[in-house]
């Protein structure tokens, strides 16, 4: 069993916004350019993420033919709390590992958002590579993105 990857940042707004900000602007965020399923497969990066914000809603990559690719479904949904959902991101659904995302408020304007990515066996031969993979997109996506989108 693979030790999930748990990333812990502050960010500068408060809780509500701050989860608003990673539900509702994933696709402001989200380096489309550097990681996407339509840069993968096709060299052009996706024009956008919508995301269902609600329990059992999708996230789902718009290439920039329109095409539809299905990164994965909420599994948890509290708002300004926190969430969890399968992600796949382009895979079959049952190659899914769990994403859970806690927002706590350190002050009105200051939130510690922990993100935990864990179940990287399903996966199965590609595990290891893909929890590798994570880890350090993360750094990319998460500390660096979504952090900024919130104020830094």
């Amino acid at each position: 069993m693979l030790d999930p990857i748990v990333s812990t940042i502050e960010v500068a707004c408060g809780q509500v916004e701050a989860f608003r900000v990673f539900v509702e602007d994933m696709g402001t965020w989200w380096p489309l350019d550097k990681r996407s399923m339509s840069l993968m497969h096709g060299g052009t990066p996706a024009k956008d993420v919508r995301v269902e914000a609600r329990l059992g809603g999708q996230i789902v990559e718009i290439g920039p033919d329109d095409s539809e690719h299905h990164w994965g479904t909420f599994t948890a949904y509290d708002p300004h709390e926190s969430l969890a959902m399968d992600f796949h991101m382009g895979l079959p659904p049952e190659n899914a590992s769990l994403v859970e995302v806690r927002f706590t408020a350190v002050s009105d304007e200051i939130t510690r958002v922990e993100l935990t990515q864990s179940n990287f066996e399903a996966f199965g031969d590609m595990a290891e590579m893909m929890r590798n993979g994570y880890g350090s997109g993360w750094v990319l996506i998460f500390e660096q993105g979504y952090k900024s989108a919130c104020g830094g």
